[in-house]
């Protein structure tokens, strides 16, 4: 009975000590962070989508343009060839890669966007300014979902950081997980520029 006893104040003792040290701020914290890294994702995907019918219409006005309309299909493709699974933001190395193959979409989508500017009647065409405004639209999204992710990994960071919380994430196992580089954070900070004007 009294064995009983000392493993029930035990127990409460540990859950005492485990919530004032921050291991249930860590928990939430790390759900947070694969909550806002989801929406990531998903608004990621919904531009990687969006690709194929933005170059098809481009291409039925705008052949010439093959050289570009590949860049923009190749970055597609690195960028569908990474695995971003929730591990990847353990792995500094790995989330640099993701980085850097939607840098390398966002300006292969540029330059398609800026080749689109020499032809007045792609930028009329009704499929065309649906397409972009979608984009738009989405690039909206992207970077809403990337301040959320940020913030959520500031946050997290903080606390695995801190003492005496730090401790803690020491002792089982928590590390701070990368965020987008300083570039990458002052370009999601404009707006993005994906406008056209309709030919007159």
């Amino acid at each position: 009975m009294i064995r009983h006893r000392l493993a029930a104040a035990f127990l409460l003792l540990a859950a005492t000590l485990l919530s004032g040290c921050g291991y249930n701020a860590m928990q939430s914290g790390d759900e947070a962070i694969k909550a806002a890294w989801a929406e990531v994702l998903n608004q990621y995907q919904r531009r990687a989508d969006l690709i194929p019918n933005l170059v098809r219409t481009v291409e039925g006005f705008a052949q010439q343009e093959r050289e570009v309309l590949t860049r923009v299909t190749e970055a597609r493709a690195r960028v569908g060839a990474i695995q971003a699974t929730p591990e990847l933001l353990n792995d500094p190395a790995a989330f640099e890669q993701f980085q850097q193959a939607q840098g390398e979409l966002s300006g292969a989508l540029s330059r398609l966007l800026v080749v689109a500017e020499a032809y007045p009647d792609l930028k009329s065409d009704q499929n065309f300014r649906d397409l972009q405004a979608q984009l738009e639209g989405t690039e909206n999204r992207i970077t809403v979902a990337r301040n959320r992710y940020i913030e959520a990994i500031r946050a997290y960071n903080t606390l695995v950081r801190q003492f005496p919380t730090n401790l803690t994430a020491m002792i089982f196992g928590y590390q701070p997980k990368p965020t987008f580089s300083v570039q990458n954070e002052a370009e999601i900070s404009k707006p993005p520029e994906v406008s056209f004007g309709t030919s007159g």
